[in-house]
């Protein structure tokens, strides 16, 4: 990685939250998108990807999706950057119209956004790039809009520093999350929404977000997912209660393999060994 780890921990989110799009109610009817899901959960997403290939060959919808769980990965394992960087080139290809072009955006302002976030390089105008072009491509009623939003808010958060930007667009992807039953990246918004609650010192509203995210990931059994969501509620509960958070956290941390790697300076040694 260039740059200090420093510089890289000073620009690091504390719990960034990419999501998927599609992933509304985790599992679908379809033994497909079942067999994505499971993967995708627990952390396998070159695996889950692998299953979308044969599709994605000339199915735009398929490319996206396979792209994009590429680029989740990327955000967890800090790694499969030139993987990632392919499944889009190939999406934007197959993209065929303003919402595929626009959603393929996205996902290219989000991988340049974890790069930059990670200490991989420093990628923050291709990302503001990318989403803004994505924003000019999706409607406002487009199914990709409250994805589009949440990652703006991302930006605004992280690599600009204006929270007030950032809870603006979180409350956009809010609304948007909940009114398509988005119940992934309502778990997200959640999140950060109670992130800044926390920030302003408003601690009731920061538990009940922390803890509403929580339970959606565990109700989806996405495990890849929930202890960052253990972590984010410990900053905002009693030392005892925080304990055991943590110690679930790191439990759930040594199972997925390390994953995400982000997180794992949140935890003392004696926290992650057995």
């Amino acid at each position: 990685m260039s740059g200090s780890a420093d510089s890289a921990a000073s620009r690091r989110p504390a719990q960034p939250v990419p999501v998927v799009p599609g992933a509304r109610t985790a599992e679908g009817d379809d033994p497909l998108d079942r067999a994505v899901w499971r993967l995708r959960s627990r952390g396998c997403w070159d695996d889950a990807a692998a299953l979308l290939e044969a599709h994605a060959a000339r199915h735009a919808p398929s490319a996206l999706r396979r792209a994009a769980l590429l680029v989740e990965g990327c955000m967890y394992t800090a790694d499969g950057w030139a993987g990632a960087e392919d499944a889009l080139r190939a999406a934007e290809a197959l993209a065929g119209d303003d919402d595929e072009r626009g959603a393929a955006a996205c996902e290219r302002g989000q991988l340049a956004y974890a790069a930059t976030v990670l200490g991989v390089r420093d990628r923050a105008d291709e990302a503001r790039s990318a989403l803004g072009r994505a924003a000019a491509l999706l409607a406002p009623g487009a199914a990709g809009r409250p994805l589009l939003d949440f990652r703006r808010g991302l930006m605004a958060e992280h690599v600009a520093d204006s929270p007030q930007s950032a809870r603006a667009a979180y409350r956009r992807a809010h609304a948007g999350a909940t009114a398509a039953r988005d119940l992934l990246l309502l778990s997200s918004t959640w999140r950060h929404l109670a992130g800044l609650a926390l920030r302003d010192g408003e601690l009731t509203e920061a538990r009940h977000g922390f803890t509403e995210s929580l339970r959606i990931r565990e109700e989806l059994g996405f495990l890849v997912g929930t202890a960052p969501a253990l972590v984010a509620l410990s900053d905002a509960v009693p030392d005892d209660e925080k304990d055991r958070l943590v110690a679930e956290a790191a439990r759930l941390f040594r199972l997925m393999g390390g994953l995400p790697t982000w997180l794992a300076g949140r935890f003392t040694v004696a926290a992650v060994t057995p």
